[in-house]
């Protein structure tokens, strides 16, 4: 998962939106087709409950019909010799007629009542279906609009993803520069006058066998040399991570790291303290540090002026940190990647869940505002 890009994720969730989508279109004409079917159920339901009605009424009219027919017929049958058989068939004919007729609307009143109770059934199930598919139609529209919406967002929050990794490289890309910066800084200072040392130990040795009485200066310059090479590694070591900062605190240590930075760099900085200093956590301690470094080397090397300002404000819940100058300033936008080192001081700031502005124009000088939870 690691190495699924911001975009290929994207191209899921389009994919994904477009299959919704189609099954939304689908699903629809289901439910356009059940809806309609359920409309025609409902009217032959109608129809079929009409003349089952109609035939019922048939039924009852035919059975009163029908009981006269035979009484009438009963009534010739006992009075033969008076009626005649003329009489007799025509009674006969009659009641036959009426139980013909009774039988044919029976059976068509069993067989709407049969009809009527299967599609009420029917008519039941259809209305599950569509509403079922209605349902469905209207979770399909709810979860693509939850998808649109949310695209925006997966893409704000890939993007981000893709800015932590990008951030992530040009900080392994600054800690690269940045060990390569101190190996030829150890190469031309520290690593040069140890391998003069060792040479000047040598010719030493050999002096105090052939010229004792040079062997006096030849030793107060390597004292020289040892001394400066001890101070110029102590500096690259202060660079590295400030001992007074382990042992004294952030605030000593920013003063002395600002007091040097004039002899080092020619660059004079201004320091002040407000508030109670209290102790804080190292990794904070550390991080307000490096942030004011990396401002300060920033200063240094882009904004062409002697001067410096450092606020370090101490409140009950936060900490106030200000870098400013009055140099020629520069374009925000221009200047991320290009050497600023701005992306490693807003995520050293974000580790220490604080948040840092760049106040800046060309012209116009620079101001880098951290503020810090306590």
């Amino acid at each position: 998962m690691e190495n699924i890009s911001a975009k290929y994720l994207e191209q899921i969730v389009q994919e994904t939106i477009k299959t919704l989508e189609h099954s939304r279109e689908a699903i629809y004409s289901i439910a356009e087709a059940a809806r309609q079917e359920e409309v025609r159920l409902r009217h032959e339901l109608a129809e079929v409950r009409r003349r089952f009605v109609e035939a019922a009424a048939a039924v009852d009219k035919l059975e009163i019909e029908e009981k006269r027919a035979r009484q009438h017929l009963m009534e010739v049958s006992r009075d033969y010799a008076r009626h005649g058989e003329k009489d007799m068939q025509a009674a006969y004919d009659r009641a036959r007629e009426c139980q013909l007729q009774l039988g044919l609307w029976r059976e068509r009143e069993t067989q709407l009542r049969q009809r009527r109770d299967q599609l009420e059934v029917a008519l039941k199930r259809q209305q599950g279906m569509a509403q079922r598919a209605g349902e469905l139609v209207t979770n399909v529209g709810t979860a693509l609009a939850l998808l649109t919406g949310q695209l925006a967002r997966l893409g704000t929050h890939l993007g981000e993803l893709e800015r932590h990794h990008l951030l992530g490289l040009q900080i392994l890309q600054a800690q690269e520069e940045e060990r390569q910066r101190l190996a030829r800084e150890i190469h031309d200072g520290p690593a040069q006058a140890m391998a003069s040392i060792a040479l000047k130990a040598e010719l030493c040795t050999r002096l105090l066998d052939t010229k004792p009485v040079d062997l006096k200066d030849e030793l107060l310059s390597l004292s020289r040399l040892a001394r400066d090479t001890l101070r110029e590694m102590r500096k690259i070591i202060f660079s590295l991570r400030p001992m007074m900062l382990d042992d004294l605190g952030l605030v000593p240590a920013l003063y002395r790291f600002t007091s040097e930075y004039k002899e080092r760099f020619g660059l004079e900085v201004g320091l002040l303290v407000i508030g109670d200093e209290e102790s804080l956590d190292k990794p904070v301690e550390v991080g307000i540090f490096r942030l004011i470094q990396e401002a300060l080397n920033n200063v240094w090397k882009h904004a062409g002026v002697e001067e410096a300002e450092v606020k370090l404000e101490f409140k009950p819940d936060r900490i106030n940190l200000s870098i400013k100058d009055r140099g020629c300033g520069f374009n925000l936008e221009d200047a991320r990647g290009a050497g600023y080192g701005l992306a490693g001081m807003q995520e050293r700031a974000r580790l220490m869940r604080g948040r840092l502005l760049i106040k800046t124009a060309p012209g116009q000088g620079t101001e880098v505002k951290a503020v810090i939870p306590r």
